[in-house]
């Protein structure tokens, strides 16, 4: 079957293609090594085998949350813009273009907290911008949410122009996502699954983009023009929406890599059915109308408002989580995988992709909320699905793209040494986290007096000093291996090793 070759032509990159291909992936992953160092730093300083004062604790905080999330976004765009280009017409221009202004909202973010002392979040609550207390001024915050907009508005017009082709393609987006087979009817088996989880982050996530423009554009307004007041529970309502729109969207972006490249490793059919585009509709919506479980601590918010987050974060949680996983499992099963690394790391996703989003419903929990939320239980959840779930769905993609420049999954022995190094220190990391939310850890704080505190902290930092050694590895291995030259094409006369059946 033409759909389960393992380097099929259509996806072989080339000239101008390559250039951005790797300009992005290899950006992100030095990225990567540079961003969780910073985070590593900060669970040595935490457990106190490192001092770190607390103004530069907070800057690297905030230098931390920023950075992970673009970053992941910078990686698993590249991996929406690989395979969805193969169904339909996608321009460069804007491909490029979003990686220019990311790299443009990077450096205004590094200037804004590396020079300018900047350490009031990712999250840029009003009025904390505006009130340094003498750390920092009102200038460099307008810098760091400068830095917010360039990188929105490149993810946008990314997204406009994916729109675009699809609807040149299927005529609209409800096409494009199947909703013409919900009620009824056949559903085109050969229809990309690339195509409708696509549509649907793209629906989602340009709106969290508009929203979070708004309140960034509002905030500035607030920096120049100190007499326009803001309305506090206004303006965190709009950051929320939008970083929790982001944040979802960067997972649900990568997950299409499982959908591509799983099969061809399993040498079985993926198949799509009914229940794959309901479910993706339903979690188009969710992702929507989740965020206000975010906020809800805040007395003051609508009761309204914190129901339908309460009744998003159960109900809306499971589809496209048990649409994927069911099916993960249900290609694996019978299967003639071959485990070489883009395998293993494509499995690992999908046990991270599962196990990270149960502490996340729960936190979503109102009574869980209440004693949970400003705890390490949150760090916890979205590092688990973030580093085990997207992370490994991002760095299988990169081993795949080697693989197919050399006609031959990768699997030496450094590799299979890297990926248990990775996953076991993964582990320990997200498990110290996790440890320290049920011991009411706070989250947030640069020292931990308590000496009880400290114990999760350690672990984590152990648990995270494998996961930068893991990904130093990664990082020489990916970056020298998608800038190596392409090897040419197998002839049949010397063993044709473009499919699954020959890797290994």
């Amino acid at each position: 079957m033409a759909s389960l070759t393992l380097y099929p032509e259509d996806e072989r990159l080339s000239g101008s293609a390559r250039t951005a291909f790797n300009l992005y992936m290899v950006t992100a992953i030095l990225l990567f090594v540079v961003i969780m160092s910073v985070g590593l730093t900060m669970r040595l300083s935490q457990a106190t085998w490192l001092k770190v004062a607390p103004n530069l604790f907070y800057e690297l905080l905030s230098l931390h949350g920023a950075g992970m999330i673009g970053t992941m976004s910078l990686a698993s765009t590249a991996a929406m813009w690989f395979f969805v280009r193969k169904y339909v017409q996608l321009r460069m221009w804007a491909f490029v273009t979003n990686y220019v202004l990311f790299m443009l909202g990077v450096v205004s973010i590094l200037l804004s907290i590396f020079i300018g002392h900047y350490g009031a979040l990712w999250t840029f609550l009003y009025p904390l911008p505006v009130q340094g207390m003498g750390l920092w001024t009102p200038q460099w915050s307008a810098l760091f949410m400068l830095g917010y907009l360039f990188i929105g508005v490149g993810q946008l017009l990314f997204y406009l122009d994916v729109a675009r082709g699809m609807t040149a393609r299927f005529g609209n987006l409800a096409r494009a996502m199947g909703m013409q087979w919900l009620f009824g009817g056949t559903v085109d088996p050969d229809h990309p699954k690339a195509i409708v989880a696509g549509a649907g982050v793209l629906i989602a996530n340009s709106i969290g983009i508009v929203v979070g423009s708004v309140a960034l554009v509002m905030s500035l307004v607030n920096v120049f023009y100190p007499e326009v007041k803001l309305n506090p529970l206004v303006i965190k309502n709009l950051i929320y929406w939008f970083g929790h729109m982001y944040a979802n969207a960067t997972m649900y972006m990568a997950v299409i890599t499982v959908y591509e490249l799983l099969p061809r490793y399993t040498q079985k059919p993926y198949h799509i059915g009914r229940p794959f585009l309901w479910a993706w509709l339903v979690t188009a919506l969710y992702v929507i109308v989740v965020f206000p479980h975010h906020l809800l601590m805040d007395y003051a918010q609508p009761r309204w408002v914190s129901v339908m987050g309460q009744v998003a974060s159960w109900v809306g949680g499971f589809p496209v989580f048990l649409v994927t996983a069911f099916g993960a499992l249900n290609n694996l099963h019978h299967s003639r995988i071959r485990w070489n690394m883009p395998a293993r790391l494509l499995v690992l996703s999908m046990f991270g992709f599962a196990a990270g989003v149960v502490p996340a419903i729960l936190d979503g929990t109102i009574r869980v909320n209440l004693v949970m939320h400003n705890t390490q239980w949150v760090p916890g959840h979205f590092h688990f699905y973030m580093l085990l779930g997207t992370m490994a769905m991002v760095l299988a993609l990169m081993y795949h793209v080697v693989g197919s420049l050399k006609w031959t999954p990768p699997n030496s022995g450094m590799d299979r040494l890297g990926f248990p190094v990775f996953f076991i220190g993964g582990l320990i990391f997200v498990f110290g986290f996790l440890a320290g939310g049920h011991a009411s850890v706070p989250r947030r704080m640069a020292q931990h007096m308590v000496e009880a505190w400290t114990v999760s902290d350690k672990f984590g930092a152990v648990g995270g000093s494998l996961v930068v050694l893991a990904m130093l590895y990664f990082a020489l291995r990916l970056v020298t291996g998608l800038l190596a030259a392409p090897a040419p094409a197998p002839t049949a006369g010397q063993g044709h090793v473009a499919t699954a059946d020959a890797a290994g």
